[in-house]
């Protein structure tokens, strides 16, 4: 069987579940009851539809479309669940879930924040005088050359600094997310720009010996704030892209289903936002030294992508994973 063959014998029955869940919302006793169980039969036969093009044409645009289509249905069928029970398990493997579910953005939001970082840093260190022109005043004190290890700022002045990053990182974040809304094109302008900034003051600090205090003083919150951002990144490249290339479903249908997903990707983010806050206000003040805040900014990175690979990428490969995703 072909995927045009399979996809004609199949749309109609796809586009009667399309139809339903548009006219059901988020409440699917607006179908009635001969439409709940027309609903539930649909549903099934797509999850039975999805399976198959799993096997037969994955990697196929049809299998994207399906998983969406299955993704929504899922939800008005097993909505009864409870509130908290979606709650606990959205956080324990429906956000894991929603991230892993498309890792291409994922990477392409890496490249475009970390890419221009490497490039910037190593700009500054050839070229310190032309680099300190795009530092924004709030952040030359670390590029000025300091007698000793430190960066000659006050202990007040040092937990400032630090705030700077991290709201600085927040605003990203959620800039990241909503630019996506043109085209996409948005959210890589935001995370370039931004991995350029960071290039270029971590690049002007090594050099002017102020590196060692640098890094203590972003590292520990540092990791997971730049994860976040790269996930939300990736939420506003997904929400972009269903405008560029929707499949089979209108533009304003697709950015709907994908702006869904984006919208509980950076809702589900907010809550490691709030922990790397917390490290910024209590650990980095602290004076650890650069050890422990290397340790303590690895270990929170890789319980964020552990998570992710454990509970997101294994699940995004279950058929049962369509009811989250």
């Amino acid at each position: 069987m072909t995927v045009r063959a399979f996809s004609e014998e199949r749309k109609g029955a796809w586009a009667e579940l399309s139809g339903l869940l548009e006219r059901a919302g988020r409440r699917p006793e607006r179908l009635g009851e001969s439409g709940v169980r027309r609903l539930g039969a649909l549903y099934r036969a797509a999850a039975a539809d999805l399976a198959l093009a799993r096997r037969l044409f994955p990697g196929d645009p049809i299998v994207g479309y399906l998983e969406t289509l299955v993704a929504g249905a899922g939800h008005l069928v097993y909505g009864a669940r409870s509130r908290t029970e979606s709650l606990r398990t959205f956080a324990a493997t429906g956000y894991w879930r929603l991230i892993a579910a498309r890792l291409v953005p994922l990477a392409i939001a890496a490249f475009c924040l970390f890419g221009p970082a490497f490039l910037a840093g190593t700009w500054a260190l050839r070229d310190p005088g032309a680099a300190a022109g795009l530092v924004p005043a709030e952040y030359r004190s670390v590029t000025e050359p300091r007698s000793g290890g430190g960066l000659g700022l006050a202990p007040d002045e040092e937990t400032k600094f630090a705030t700077e990053i991290f709201t600085n990182n927040i605003r990203v974040t959620f800039l990241a997310f909503a630019a996506g809304i043109v085209f996409g094109v948005g959210t890589a302008v935001i995370l370039v720009f931004n991995g350029v900034l960071l290039g270029v003051v971590g690049g002007l600090a090594i050099g002017a010996g102020n590196g060692r205090a640098f890094f203590e003083l972003v590292t520990a919150h540092g990791v997971l704030e730049l994860s976040c951002i790269v996930v939300a990144g990736a939420a506003g490249m997904r929400m972009g892209w269903a405008l560029v290339d929707p499949g089979r479903d209108t533009r304003q249908r697709a950015l709907g289903r994908q702006a869904r997903d984006s919208v509980q990707i950076v809702l589900g983010t907010m809550p490691w936002l709030v922990v790397a806050g917390l490290v910024e206000g209590f650990i980095t003040p602290a004076g650890l030294g650069l050890g422990p805040v290397l340790v303590v900014g690895l270990a929170l990175g890789l319980i964020y992508w552990s998570l992710v690979v454990l509970r997101g990428v294994k699940g995004a490969r279950a058929p049962s994973a369509a009811g989250t995703t």
